[in-house]
């Protein structure tokens, strides 16, 4: 294969491909460019050529398989993001085996390597105390403080991923009853919310103070141009630093965007709102992402061990209660 096929096939790749036949987001064509960047910067270190120079004779499986160890070792990157990292790469090869029938052995080769398993956490969900120490501590007489204190309202109002709200336009939101946002999700999925009368209530003050035409985002820096999500991510540690002084469970915890998503699903699922609803109200491809907040959520287990048929119950508590020493009763079975 002729060397200077491969910018042709990546361009190929990103501006016909992903951009006009599938129609990708943009947060999904800035990852795939971020895995590129990497991937060339590596391998051309690797050969010690110049990343202009790289041809697909140089991007076999055995530098895909290094740029992974590297990504996970040196990087000190976590699993997900190395199965992101390949998730990307496999999109390409997996274009380029349908067009170039001389790479297809090539190809095949990098298609078959697989994506990690990785440990599975148990949720540490924030719990409503947590949350309402975080949300007090923006200085809500400035605007940036007023904009943070709405925004972590509105996440955990909706649930919504940092980028759905940071995305969020005025047009979106219906405030007038009844209270609702429009979100889009991954892969441009919209789905609707419904909005807390407080939430709308704190919309409705920060738009009065930040007017913003209706199809201008709503979370908006101090020259009026979109927030970043690490920027927001960099501001709810602080918080969250700050609250812990007050609670201090929040110390033990790693609070971010994200972890305000984990605690609407919990507070739904210990509401006992049916998990068909929770997974159209946070926008899960599958139930099965949405069944790991019902099998983390202790408080709902304990409300389902309280319906149990009290004749069905035993009278006295539960041996690991009436033992005095845990070690006697170890001992007991």
């Amino acid at each position: 294969m002729k060397t200077n096929q491969f910018p042709l096939l990546l361009h190929a790749f990103f501006h016909d491909w992903l951009v006009q036949q599938r129609n990708v987001s943009h947060h999904t064509v800035l990852s795939y460019r971020d895995s590129w960047r990497l991937f060339l910067r590596f391998v051309a270190a690797q050969k010690t050529k110049s990343v202009a120079n790289l041809g697909m004779d140089d991007l076999t499986a055995v530098e895909v398989l290094a740029f992974l160890k590297d990504i996970e070792q040196t990087r000190k990157s976590s699993i997900g993001t190395r199965n992101c990292r390949l998730s990307a790469l496999h999109s390409f090869y997996r274009f380029v085996a349908d067009r170039e029938p001389l790479a297809a052995a090539q190809c095949a080769a990098v298609l078959r390597i697989p994506t990690k398993q990785a440990p599975v956490a148990e949720v540490r969900d924030l719990d409503e105390d947590e949350i309402s120490a975080i949300l007090a501590q923006p200085n809500r007489l400035k605007l940036e403080g007023q904009r943070d204190h709405v925004l972590l309202a509105f996440l955990y109002n909706t649930g919504a991923r940092i980028q759905e709200a940071l995305d969020l336009s005025v047009q979106a939101v219906r405030l007038e009853s009844p209270f609702q946002v429009r979100l889009f999700g991954k892969g441009r999925k919209e789905r609707i919310c419904p909005l807390w009368p407080e939430t709308v209530e704190l919309l409705k003050a920060l738009l009065k103070r930040k007017p913003r035409r209706e199809d201008e985002p709503i979370f908006v820096n101090r020259y009026g141009n979109p927030l970043k999500a690490s920027g927001v991510r960099f501001k709810l540690k602080q918080y969250a630093a700050a609250a812990g002084k007050k609670v201090p469970s929040l110390l033990s915890k790693r609070v971010s965007p994200h972890r305000f998503r984990h605690a609407t699903a919990v507070s739904l699922v210990t509401a006992e709102v049916d998990v068909t609803v929770i997974r159209s109200w946070l926008g899960h491809a599958s139930l099965d992402t949405t069944n790991i907040y019902a099998r983390a959520n202790v408080e709902a287990k304990r409300k389902a061990l309280e319906k149990v048929d009290g004749a069905a119950r035993s009278s006295k508590p539960p041996r690991w209660k009436r033992e005095v020493e845990l070690m006697a009763w170890l001992d007991s079975l």
